[in-house]
């Protein structure tokens, strides 16, 4: 297969130049918010993306903000060279790679005097520290973010919406495509762009799975051999609940019980299991119309999210 040669930028500045030299030729730019180590569900977003925009950026930045200190940051898989491999064999291709070292680097220079502002290799605030001059903006989408992922990681959507915030701002792009695997977030997202007037269209392109039918993420391959088989329990569990709920049995008690014993039985460990309005993200009772299914487990030392949505 031909090709395609990307552009990488690593930038603000010149990121937000090209963005908007390409917009002075009235074309559309499409962003693909990715943390790298891309894999066919990434690449079925840019394939998304490419119906609605002329031009493609595709971000590959893994963001600390959405990390709380107990997790898997120093060890979120990474391969930037096959990266940038696979979106340049990508149909059709991406325009720019966006490839920023530090989005919550300002140029400030700690000294012992209280300092000055400059850039200095190795005297940077990161956003992770309790320095007076370091990141303190962040971005709650308050309702949504409380269930679910936000539970149990309480600083994640706050980094997520902070940080796809900054991509907004710096890309400008028209049109940004999120996966529906992370269900909660590309809801957050939306309600964001809605409530701060960001001139962006959000899209929620469906999930990809494997063949055997454990949804993809990066983080798969952390999976022993053993594990992954434990944790097809999630998606057949999911699937079974939605044949069930479609044969008429729409008890969310009796529907989540049956995905918990399924995913225990093969030897994870629930985080949580609700079903939920597919818009407000509020429990319910009985399922009467448009809700998903969304589940959290953990498999050995690693932590997967799935999702179902049901039409009754």
């Amino acid at each position: 297969m031909a090709t395609r040669e990307p552009e990488i930028i690593t930038n603000k500045q010149q990121m937000r130049n090209w963005s908007r030299s390409m917009r002075s030729q009235g074309k559309s730019i499409g962003l693909v918010p990715t943390m790298g180590y891309l894999h066919q569900g990434h690449l079925s977003l840019i394939t998304e993306a490419q119906k609605h925009t002329q031009l493609i950026v595709v971000s590959i930045y893994v963001n600390p903000g959405q990390f709380s200190a107990n997790e898997d940051l120093s060890t979120y898989p990474s391969d930037f060279h096959g990266d940038i491999e696979k979106l340049k064999s990508t149909p059709n291709g991406v325009d720019v790679i966006f490839n920023p070292r530090n989005l919550y680097d300002y140029g400030v220079e700690r000294d012992r005097s209280g300092g000055s502002e400059g850039e200095k290799e190795g005297g940077m605030v990161s956003c992770l520290e309790d320095e007076g001059r370091g990141h303190e903006t962040w971005i709650r989408v308050e309702r949504l973010e409380k269930g679910m992922c936000g539970k149990s990681r309480p600083v994640f959507f706050r980094g997520v919406a902070t940080v796809v915030a900054k991509l907004f701002n710096i890309v400008e792009p028209d049109v940004a495509v999120f996966g529906k695997k992370d269900y909660q977030q590309w809801r957050i997202i939306q309600r964001m762009v809605r409530d701060l007037d960001f001139a962006v269209k959000v899209i929620g392109s469906e999930m990809i799975r494997d063949k055997d039918g454990l949804a993809m993420s990066s983080r798969n391959v952390h999976l022993s051999p053993q594990e992954r088989g434990q944790a097809l329990s999630i998606s057949r569990s999911l699937f079974e609940a939605k044949s069930a709920a479609k044969s008429g049995k729409t008890v969310c008690s009796e529907l989540r019980r049956s995905v918990i014993e399924s995913m225990e039985a093969a030897g994870g460990k629930i985080d949580y299991v609700e079903i939920v309005d597919q818009e407000s993200l509020e429990a319910v009772e009985e399922i009467k119309g448009g809700v998903v299914l969304c589940v959290a487990a953990w498999f050995g030392k690693v932590r997967l999210i799935d999702n179902m949505e049901i039409h009754v």
